[in-house]
């Protein structure tokens, strides 16, 4: 890999960390703390992630525990939860917060596969959207005559070949969360 396509390609990777965050928050019928991770609670003024004020444990597989490790921060952590697009009512005991993850529908799962479906085709254009800018980038040089024809042709191959192989990558992982989620 050239070291002009090599920056591309970390731009690349943090795309694909983006869509692999993206499919954590679906919830698949199993408790998973990855589902919390995009919720904020205001703390002293704070938006701060929730698994920075509480500790959050699975006490079974369709439970999730949240014990704030302030407990003026319950009603906060309560009224975020309801707030956000989790679909899931907590249930405040005033110490802790449950999470009970219900069986899922076969349509739910349906809507949640489009769903994953989607964040993977948003990966795949942010990637195709990278391309494009190297591509540009690369054509400024050429103008410039920084780069020769062949070497344009070349960065072009390589550049193409690395969006072709990211581009597989992210539909290795939609499939993989798809099968998932259309596990009984």
């Amino acid at each position: 890999m050239s070291p002009e396509t090599k920056a591309y390609d970390q731009k690349m990777l943090k795309t694909i960390e983006v869509v692999k965050s993206n499919f954590a928050a679906v919830r698949a019928g199993r408790a998973n703390a990855g589902v919390l991770d995009r919720i904020t609670v205001e703390y002293y003024g704070t938006p701060t992630p929730l698994n920075q004020v509480a500790a959050i444990s699975s006490p079974d597989p369709r439970t999730l525990m949240i014990q704030p490790w302030d407990g003026s921060l319950l009603k906060a952590i309560e009224k975020a939860i309801q707030t956000s697009d989790l679909g899931i009512n907590p249930q405040n005991d005033g110490k802790v917060i449950r999470l009970a993850f219900p069986q899922l529908t076969e349509e739910r799962r349906k809507d949640l596969t489009k769903q994953v479906r989607k964040y993977g085709e948003e990966g795949k254009v942010a990637l195709r959207n990278i391309r494009r800018d190297a591509m540009e980038e690369f054509k400024k040089k050429k103008k410039a005559s920084e780069l020769t024809e062949d070497d344009l042709k070349q960065l072009e191959k390589e550049l193409q070949d690395l969006t072709d192989k990211r581009c597989k990558d992210i539909d290795e992982l939609t499939a993989k969360k798809e099968q998932e989620l259309m596990a009984v």
